[in-house]
C-alpha cells in the first residue's frame, strides 16, 4: 500500500502527468461539446462542424485556463498576462484546427467526429509546449 502511495505522489509532482489529466479531462468535456453542437445544434448548417469547433473552444479554453493554472502550473499573479499568453496559444492551436479540420472532412472524407479526434493528437502537442514554455512561464522557474 505504500508503494502505492509513494507512487501517486511521484506522479502528482509531476508537471507532465498532472498535465496529461487536466488536459484529458479538458479534452474530454470540449471534445464532448463539440460533438454535441456538431450533431445537435449545427447538423444541418453548411460547415457547421467550424461553427460547432469555435463555440466548444471558446467554452474549452474558459475551463482549461483555471485547471491549468491551478492544478498544472501552479502560478499565481499575472493573471491577465497568463490569459493573454494562454488565449495567444490556443489561437495557434484553433488556426492549426481550422486548417486541418476541413482538409480532413471535405477532402479525405473522414466524419467530422473522427476528424475532430485526429487533430486533437497535434494540438494537444502544440499545447503543452505552449503553455510551458510561454503562458505560465516564470523568468526564474526551473523545469519540473
Amino acid at each position: 500500500m505504500r508503494r502505492m502511495l509513494n507512487l501517486a505522489t511521484t506522479l502528482a509532482n509531476d508537471r507532465r502527468i498532472r498535465f496529461l489529466a487536466v488536459g484529458g479531462v479538458n479534452t474530454v468535456f470540449g471534445y464532448g461539446i463539440y460533438a454535441a453542437l456538431d450533431l445537435y445544434v449545427f447538423a444541418a448548417v453548411p460547415f457547421g462542424y467550424l461553427l460547432s469547433l469555435a463555440l466548444s473552444y471558446a467554452i474549452a479554453v474558459t475551463l482549461a485556463f483555471i485547471l491549468y493554472r491551478r492544478f498544472v502550473f501552479h502560478v499565481t499573479g499575472q493573471v491577465w498576462t497568463d490569459l493573454t499568453r494562454f488565449v495567444g496559444v490556443y489561437l495557434v492551436s484553433i488556426g492549426v484546427n481550422v486548417v486541418a479540420l476541413p482538409i480532413l472532412i471535405e477532402l479525405f472524407g473522414l466524419n467530422s467526429l473522427v476528424a475532430q479526434a485526429i487533430v486533437l493528437v497535434c494540438t494537444t502537442l502544440i499545447s503543452f509546449f505552449g503553455h510551458r514554455e510561454f503562458s505560465f512561464r516564470r523568468p526564474s522557474e526551473s523545469q519540473a
